[in-house]
């Protein structure tokens, strides 16, 4: 590629080959927004050793990042659709490197508390667009689809990967270490995103003045609800903070929904609703992701509690959901082709729901069960995310894509707070409401199992009636057939 090219990056790109610095650049931004996620996980003893946090204090430090992060999503959106899409993402990126940095800085839980927040709201500003930019690069729907494809796999990859680049890089240095790597792979993403991605043309940019209240009560409905889902397995769902909390939310986004029926320039249309397309895909990606996270959030105490093994073994573990993830794009782009979106995302739900009813038997009967289920899961997961990801963008107006990408991403922080939520709450219940070190009795482990079959089997409807009542208002839309493959 010449220089000529990088200074004036072209409208589309004809092949994924010849996108390879965009492409790079916006995984990789992508990559490092959903690792941090996880990351800190595995380091949460060190921390608490170092800073002398309390468990309620290290919740935080993870938590405080998920809520600005998941109430912060569409307002990233509406704001990248007005002010330009590449212009955000860059600030985005700077500013989560520059605060990756101020680690080396903290001294207490509460400056880390902080910071965590300030990664997210950075994270906020990157996620919906990175999503937005990747399918404005190709023109084609099948390059599109296979664009997304490649995203979900890195971006999914990063969730899974958190604790097993945790554990393994904790054996050699700093906790701190976990966040300042952020910077130089923010900067590199940065530069990648300014040689490779073409400036929003002002036609593709809304000039709709920016909806400061329907930001604030979209952000008070969707922190507050992830929040009560958080503080419902902390403090129990009848605690006056769980309570207040939910009400708030609601209240929340009943305001939103009247405003942006009335508001006349809403930063979300609530006529986009009335498509099939956008309120069924918006519905499955909330399936899709409590699945994912109940899955991932019952597998981790399962690996390092029950069968006793090391973070590193634990996420080792996961890696049949990333092959999966990598190895099932001709199946799903089979079903998509042979028949449509409507019926493949309805065989995404089955699978789904299958392989969580799978699970529930297969926790008693060793990690090849387990493994085996994780692969028929990924294989739902794959097809599902990936249509609806797609035909979620397609259905925005063209100046609107990023408020698509942004509504797409709520939806599965949505549902991984869900997930999390419902098997935190029932393994309090079912099992025991503290777990504790070591080598686990005979006994508990028992009742871990039979918790887990509980947990597994009522995921399993959840998911299953989630996901195919948005699956159901999908098109028949087979959009990797329009173009030649490339």
């Amino acid at each position: 590629m010449t220089t000529t090219s990088l200074a004036a990056p072209p409208r589309h790109y004809p092949t994924l080959r010849a996108a390879w610095i965009p492409l790079a650049a916006l995984c990789l931004a992508f990559f490092v927004e959903m690792v941090d996620n996880t990351l800190l996980t595995i380091a949460l003893p060190t921390i608490g050793r170092d800073l002398g946090s309390g468990t309620t204090a290290l919740q935080w430090v993870t938590g405080a990042y998920s809520l600005t992060f998941g109430g912060l999503l569409l307002t990233a959106g509406s704001m990248a659709d007005r002010l330009g899409r590449r212009r955000v993402l860059l600030v985005g990126l700077a500013v989560f490197g520059v605060v990756s940095l101020a680690v080396a800085a903290v001294t207490t839980t509460g400056e880390l508390v902080g910071l965590r927040a300030a990664l997210g709201i950075a994270a906020a500003a990157m996620a919906p667009i990175t999503n937005s930019l990747v399918f404005r690069l190709f023109e084609e729907q099948a390059l599109r689809m296979r664009a997304m494809t490649v995203m979900i796999v890195v971006g999914m990859s990063g969730f899974v990967l958190g604790p097993l680049l945790g554990g393994t890089a904790l054996a050699h240095v700093r906790w701190e270490w976990l966040l300042l790597v952020n910077a130089p792979i923010a900067l590199v993403a940065w530069v990648g995103v300014r040689l490779g991605v073409p400036a929003d043309r002002p036609e593709d940019l809304t000039r709709d003045t920016l909806d400061l209240p329907g930001a604030a009560l979209s952000i008070a409905a969707i922190g507050l609800g992830c929040y009560a889902l958080t503080s419902g397995v902390e403090h129990g769902w009848l605690s006056w903070v769980t309570v207040a909390s939910a009400l708030g939310a609601v209240a929340a986004l009943g305001a939103f929904v009247r405003h942006e029926r009335t508001t006349t320039s809403p930063m979300l249309e609530m006529r986009l609703f009335s498509q099939g397309t956008v309120r069924g895909a918006t519905i499955a990606q909330v399936g899709t992701s409590i699945a994912m996270a109940g899955v991932m959030f019952g597998l981790i105490l399962h690996f390092q509690y029950a069968y006793g093994w090391s973070p590193v073994r634990a996420g080792l573990a996961n890696l049949p959901l990333i092959v999966t993830m990598v190895l099932a794009t001709p199946v799903s782009e089979w079903l998509a082709r042979r028949y449509g979106h409507r019926i493949a995302c309805l065989v995404g739900a089955a699978l789904l729901a299958g392989s969580l009813a799978g699970l529930a038997w297969g926790v008693e009967h060793g990690y090849p069960a387990i493994a085996a289920c994780l692969v028929v899961m990924t294989l739902g997961l794959r097809t599902v995310m990936t249509i609806c990801a797609v035909a979620l963008v397609e259905a925005m107006p063209e100046n609107r894509t990023s408020i698509g990408t942004a509504l797409n991403d709520t939806a599965q922080e949505v549902g991984t707070s869900v997930g999390t939520a419902v098997v935190g709450t029932l393994v309090a219940v079912l099992v025991t409401t503290t777990l504790p070190a070591g080598t686990w009795s005979p006994a508990l482990v028992a009742s871990f199992f039979h918790g887990e079959r509980i947990t597994y089997l009522a995921l399993a409807v959840v998911v299953g009636v989630v996901a195919a009542w948005g699956a159901l208002t999908l098109t028949d839309s087979r959009a990797v057939d329009e173009h030649p493959t490339d």
